[in-house]
């Protein structure tokens, strides 16, 4: 109660501009998909908190653009006192700020997870067309799906792939990396074996499968942890030793904006570069 009143006299000192009729001047960004959308189509100048992950370039896309802003932690004492005139979050992030903001009577755009595509060209024109920059978003849009098409061809007998992620998770059926996979000539193997987009593989069943690639979806930089245990377990040896291995950092793909073509790009090149002939693990290859 002392939280909500506090927050009550802040915002009365510093009330949400509208921006109903133009462009919003003060965006603030509580999700780190947002961030990298309204840092690209609006530009700094016009977004005043972006969230504390964008400048990791870890696990951002545009680290050097968000080193010019603020940054939160997703906390409604943070954001009350710039008096944003338009907040975008995750559908699935931050509920108790948002749904305070709300009851303070500031604009909340909320943002879903695309399953395809289709789906992430439609949240770019939606978040583009909210910040008045309609023809940015189209262009975003056009530039992407320019360079899908401009993926090389891949063979009638697409070569089998899977995502292995810390913690045995993986990219599967119904999930904007599975269709990216697809684009670039590679068969999801995954996306019969695991349940749903997020799903879990043991390292038997990887190990079962042999895919004809595996798709390493972890940052080379990032801090050792248990979650990667798996990832660097000796049944995948051969898979690296092989050439067999392509490391593709989470961020490329994990949201909706230009980064969706690198990554299908990157995919494209490591499936042409594997040999009819290369090392392939043993069926049954047991660690």
């Amino acid at each position: 109660m002392m939280r909500a009143a506090l927050l009550v006299l802040v915002f009365l000192a510093a009330a949400p501009a509208t921006a109903a009729e133009g462009k919003p001047a003060r965006i603030v960004s509580l999700n780190l998909c947002a961030d990298e959308l309204v840092l690209r189509l609006a530009g700094p100048g016009r977004v005043a908190s972006v969230t504390y992950l964008a400048r990791d370039p870890r696990g951002s896309n545009v680290a050097d653009l968000a080193a010019r802003v603020p940054v939160n932690r997703g906390l409604a004492e943070e954001v009350v006192p710039l008096a944003p005139d338009l907040v975008i979050a995750g559908a699935f992030t931050t509920r108790a700020t948002t749904a305070m903001l709300r009851r303070l009577g500031f604009e909340v755009m909320e943002l879903g997870v695309p399953a395809t595509l289709e789906e992430a060209y439609a949240q770019i024109g939606e978040v583009a067309a909210r910040l008045g920059e309609e023809d940015r978003g189209a262009a975003m849009v056009g530039e992407i799906k320019a360079a899908m098409a401009a993926l090389p061809p891949a063979p009638a007998d697409h070569p089998t792939a899977v995502v292995v992620r810390p913690n045995g998770f993986t990219a599967g059926r119904g999930s904007v990396p599975d269709e990216v996979l697809a684009r670039a000539g590679l068969d999801n193997l995954a996306a019969r074996l695991s349940t749903d987009r997020m799903g879990q593989l043991a390292l038997e069943e990887i190990v079962t499968a042999r895919p004809d690639l595996l798709v390493v979806n972890s940052s080379p930089d990032a801090p050792p942890s248990l979650a990667d245990e798996l990832l660097h377990h000796p049944a995948l040896a051969p898979y690296a030793k092989g050439g067999r291995a392509v490391p593709l950092p989470i961020r490329l793909w994990a949201c909706a904006g230009p980064s969706l073509a690198e990554a299908a790009q990157r995919l494209a090149a490591a499936r042409a570069a594997i040999a009819p002939g290369a090392a392939r693990p043993p069926e049954g290859h047991r660690q």
